[in-house]
């Protein structure tokens, strides 16, 4: 498994953006030329150009960003001196498509950072975000804006409505606006300076690739695409890169230590020394911004709004969680080093570069899986189709090409339909997805949220931003992770979209929930991919043969092993992202991380790791990275229901999408999986897994 798992590309390291940690991200606006013909999208909907498309040049770029600046600064000033009764639906109304505006070029600034082909387009993205990130600020700041909010009467309002100012009369409070004036415009001015650096440290990560030069003997043990795919240069040495689809299976295959070894330091050095200025100016920044605001601390900050709201309540369950999850992971590592020691007698540890290869090994060994048997079957294009084609047979929609510009030849575009009953043919939602690596683009893998939909003015639109490998069998095979990895992302495009039909505001529309939810319904579709119903259609090797039922049985066999150490990681990355946030930078910010990190990971980082300076999400997740493990839990709970009906039941699955997709952020998250589960969250079912028999 990756290092750092996927996300959804978001921007939560500044508290003073929390007014849109929620309305931003789900804010969008559709553009006449991509909306259905039905829908009536509003001036603010209609202010940005086309979704995606390939702008020409950076002036492009800049001028885009200055006409929505520009727009932002107009509505903004027609808020503040709104006049009359302050009411749902002009003064909210109002705020609601003002963060459109923002909201919908940042999305789209993100998007272009990420994928342009050249860093002169990147850049100006990357400065336009930096930009509207200040644009936001402003407007969180705004006393005038916050007292027109104060005084609506949400009495008459729906829930939803209600929810919506709660949240955002909240936020504002968060941000700072009750402070005296110069107070407010010192925390605007700590504000851009955490943008700034946030951004600097994002793109230092994106221009970090780094590469080993190897012998050809030692790629033995590598299936044998890709050693064609890696050839020799005239020096007679091949080069092997950090990105994942290099690094992952020269990691879990080679059978040469010292390969493994050069290529891991590579990878755990990416962005070092240079980010380390960047992360002690964000985390630093990010201190005295909640100090200012009369917070303990960053950390204490930012977890106000989350379903678990406090850091204590985050230490406790990770201290819960590592409780399961350490039994499991000591049967892990006492598996791995009986394999090393067989190797080599009397040997006591194992390093972090052997941890993949070792894992393999096991399970094979013991589980009598081989996932480089598995990856014959799993070749993109077929694993594309199938997740289209899954999503079509459980949630009863219909998913066609669509043709529009594109950034790049390879990326794919697809919309979304009802398939039958009274709305059958509606438009749902559109998507691209960008699967597959280029030089200069984001690295890891995750969901950008373009446009949301508003219910009767605007449909969905997103990207899936990854780097898997292209094509059929002859080139594209992928390992079964980074099927689950596909999945796990577009699960989030599927609760984006499914979010985004009925909230009539972008503030409530696709995953507007408490953060710390998001990841639950991606983590839950990660299941699928074990199911043999599923892979059988559309998991076939180059003879067009279905993978065989006794392969999948294997692999669920073996898929128990590892979890406990692959968790008790996870808590280690937790437990950087909070501690690291508790106060201001430490002198020595790799010991200090490595110190964090052994609390919990079974396998310490050598002295020369300098994780900080590539765990990307210290700046978009900042304190909160245990998101992942809280919606594990959840993710578990809530897969109970299908566990008991069969996973592919439809009459679940569309329950699950009506009760807990459909609603977007218009209820707290625990409201939504107790419509679905007719109870409370429990986290029997995490615990159960990790006690599972390996």
């Amino acid at each position: 498994m990756p290092i750092v798992p996927a996300e959804v590309s978001n921007s939560l390291g500044n508290p003073m953006r929390q007014t849109i940690t929620t309305l931003l991200l789900a804010t969008s606006m559709f553009s006449a030329a991509a909306c259905a013909a039905p829908l009536k999208p509003s001036a603010a909907d209609a202010f940005v150009g086309e979704v995606g498309g390939n702008p020409s040049d950076a002036a492009t770029i800049n001028g885009w960003c200055d006409r929505a600046i520009a727009e932002a600064a107009k509505r903004q000033a027609a808020l503040e001196g709104e006049t009359g009764p302050a009411s749902i639906e002009t003064t909210l109304r109002a705020f609601d498509d003002l963060n459109k505006v923002i909201g919908d070029t940042l999305s789209q600034m993100t998007l272009y950072r990420q994928v342009m082909a050249d860093a002169q387009r990147r850049d100006a993205a990357a400065a336009c975000e930096v930009k509207l990130y200040g644009a936001a600020t402003r407007l969180n700041l705004s006393r005038p804006i916050y007292d027109r909010l104060m005084a609506i009467n949400p009495a008459s309002a729906d829930a939803p409505t209600r929810l919506l100012l709660t949240r955002t009369l909240g936020a504002f409070e968060r941000s700072g606006v009750a402070l005296p004036p110069d107070q407010r415009a010192k925390a605007q001015d700590l504000a851009d300076r955490i943008a700034q650096a946030g951004t600097a440290f994002d793109q230092t990560i994106a221009a970090s690739r780094k590469t080993v030069s190897a012998d050809p003997a030692e790629l033995e043990g590598l299936p044998a695409d890709y050693i064609a795919a890696h050839k020799p240069g005239k020096d007679g040495k091949v080069e092997i890169g950090t990105d994942y689809p290099d690094f992952i299976p020269a990691m879990t295959y080679a059978q040469s230590e010292a390969l493994r070894r050069r290529l891991y330091e590579a990878y755990m050095t990416r962005g070092f020394p240079a980010n380390d200025a960047n992360l002690r100016t964000l985390i630093d920044l990010r201190q005295q911004l909640a100090t200012l605001l009369g917070r303990k601390d960053h950390a204490t900050l930012v977890l106000e709004d989350k379903m678990l709201n406090s850091p204590d309540k985050v230490v406790g369950l990770l201290g819960e969680l590592s409780s399961a999850a350490r039994p499991a992971a000591q049967r892990d590592y006492a598996r791995k080093l009986a394999v090393l020691q067989a190797e080599r007698p009397g040997a006591t540890a194992f390093q972090p570069w052997d941890n993949a290869y070792l894992t393999n090994i096991v399970q094979k060994r013991d589980f009598a899986y081989d996932t480089q048997e598995a990856r014959q079957y799993f070749a993109y294009d077929n694993v594309r189709d199938g997740i289209l084609r899954l999503t079509e047979d459980l949630f009863g929609v219909k998913i066609t090409p669509w043709k529009t510009e594109t950034w790049d030849p390879k990326v794919e575009t697809y919309e979304i339909r009802e398939a039958s009953g009274p709305e059958a043919g509606k438009l749902l939602g559109r998507f691209f997805f960008d699967s597959h690596p280029r030089d200069g683009k984001y690295a890891h893998a995750n969901m950008i949220p373009l446009r949301s939909g508003i219910a009767g003015r605007t449909v969905p639109v997103g990207a899936l931003v990854m780097n898997l490998p292209a094509g059929g069998h002859d080139t594209g095979l992928m390992e079964h992770d980074d099927v689950e990895t596909f999945l796990h992302e577009f699960g989030h495009m599927l609760h984006f979209i499914f979010g985004g039909q009925t909230p009539a505001w972008a503030g409530l529309s696709g995953f507007a929930t408490e953060w710390d939810f998001v990841e639950a319904p991606s983590q839950m579709l990660e299941e699928w991919v074990y199911d043999y119903d599923t892979l059988a259609r559309f998991a076939v090797d180059a003879k067009g043969t279905a993978i065989p039922r006794s392969l999948v049985e294997k692999m669920n066999r073996a898929r128990y092993f590892n979890i406990g150490m692959t968790d008790m990681r996870q808590f280690a990355l937790s437990n950087i992202s909070l501690r690291l946030h508790q106060g201001d930078a430490p002198a020595d910010l790799g010991a200090r991380t490595r110190e964090l990190d052994a609390v919990y990971n079974p396998v310490p980082l050598p002295q020369f790791a300098q994780p900080q300076d590539s765990f990307d999400h210290l700046n978009n997740y900042s304190a909160i990275y245990y998101t992942y493990q809280w919606s594990k839990v959840i993710a578990d709970d809530m897969f109970t229901a299908f566990a008991k009906t069969g996973l592919r039941d439809k009459a679940t699955a569309q329950r699950y999408r009506t009760l807990v997709l459909g609603p977007g952020g218009s209820k707290p998250a625990a409201e939504l999986v107790a419509d679905f589960l007719g109870r409370p969250i429990k986290i029997d079912a995490y615990k159960a897994e990790m006690a599972k028999d390996q």
